[in-house]
């Protein structure tokens, strides 16, 4: 899309873009571009900055609020000073043309935005392979929606309450958001008859069944050494491998206590176990919030981070709010084994008796 309040800059960047194979939208300012955004979603947008309505800055931080994919932002001005840049590049704009602009400087900057917007892509092939491992497990349905966004909101009440700083940041909040649904990835190397199984695994097949964390990290290890420089296969892999490890230790696959299990698989144990207390399965109804809510508390130093547990309560309303934004499907009811439950919640006659 190209956002500018002259026609004549308008055209000429359009020519010159449909010669190069883009599909070129146009909008003469901020507040018709994000009408037009609306009806059409665009991944690069090339906008002028004075504009009148609503100008480029405007209009850039604007979008930055909205979209859910990531749309690349440049900025076309004549205004060259570092505090101009500085003040364009917090608003969020990814790049600046110089106006006039140069036509061959504009196709080598947007085949520069087309390479960065192909990490998106990443995006969309985690997601798949989280996806492949849902198609083998009854069990799951939205559930790997909500387990993400459980995810993000306990990551970014950690930071609103200056729990630890040191590793929660921006990024580490986007790429828990990012891999926590690749959590079961293990799960396609577990044969049917185990997965599969309708009601409680016997002790044989629950030890096979834990073998989904060793699955999971083999695989994603494997790509994390050939890719070293993808921070998110990393922590993918400590998600797989650690989500079933308890503070007290007594969780698998390696009995991992307290800070020696990584913050990621902390985090997402208690996205995981909220979501399976509060949806209903063959051995048990679905939760209510409150019910979930006070077995986790009552898990906290057993099964849980306490400063998670902490967090867990003071973000209640938005996990409450999350798990009626994405409500349990058809396969979220069918007969699975309550593996991934806390022990004292896996039969809901035990659960009903400590709840009293």
């Amino acid at each position: 899309m190209i956002v500018d309040d002259e026609a004549v800059t308008r055209d000429i960047l359009r020519e010159g873009l449909m010669d190069a194979g883009y599909t070129v939208l146009l909008a003469e300012n901020g507040r018709e571009a994000l009408e037009l955004l609306d009806r059409h979603p665009c991944q690069i947008v090339i906008s002028d900055w004075m504009m009148p309505e609503l100008d480029g800055l405007s209009l850039c931080r604007e979008m930055r609020t909205r979209s859910d994919s990531y749309v690349y932002f440049m900025l076309m001005t004549s205004r060259a000073t570092r505090d101009d840049r500085m003040t364009a590049l917090n608003a969020g704009v990814d790049d600046f043309l110089a106006k006039p602009v140069d036509q061959a400087e504009l196709c080598a900057r947007m085949r520069n935005a087309q390479r960065l917007l192909s990490l998106e892509t990443r995006d969309v092939a985690i997601f798949a392979l989280a996806k492949l491992a849902e198609s083998r497990d009854p069990e799951t349905g939205t559930h790997l929606e909500r387990v993400r966004s459980y995810s993000r909101v306990l990551a970014e009440g950690l930071r609103q309450r200056g729990t630890y700083l040191d590793q929660v940041d921006d990024e580490f909040i986007k790429l828990i958001y990012l891999t926590s649904p690749l959590h079961d990835i293990g799960k396609v190397g577990i044969p049917d008859r185990i997965l599969l199984k309708p009601g409680r695994l016997n002790d044989q097949e629950f030890d096979a069944m834990k073998l989904h964390t060793l699955i999971g990290a083999e695989t994603l290890g494997a790509l994390a050494e050939q890719f070293p420089g993808a921070n998110f296969l990393k922590m993918a892999h400590e998600i797989a491998v650690s989500h079933h490890e308890r503070w007290d230790g007594s969780g698998y696959p390696s009995g991992l206590r307290e800070q020696a299990i990584p913050l990621t698989g902390r985090i997402v144990a208690v996205a995981d176990v909220y979501d399976a207390l509060t949806s209903k399965r063959v051995y048990k109804s679905a939760f209510s919030h409150t019910v979930a809510r006070d077995m986790i508390v009552e898990e906290a130093g057993k099964h849980f981070d306490p400063a998670l547990v902490e967090t867990f309560q003071e973000c209640e309303a938005a996990l409450e709010a999350i798990r009626h934004q994405y409500p349990p499907e058809a396969s979220d009811l069918k007969d699975v084994s309550p593996s991934h439950l806390p022990a004292a919640s896996a039969s809901p006659v035990v659960a009903q008796k400590k709840l009293g």
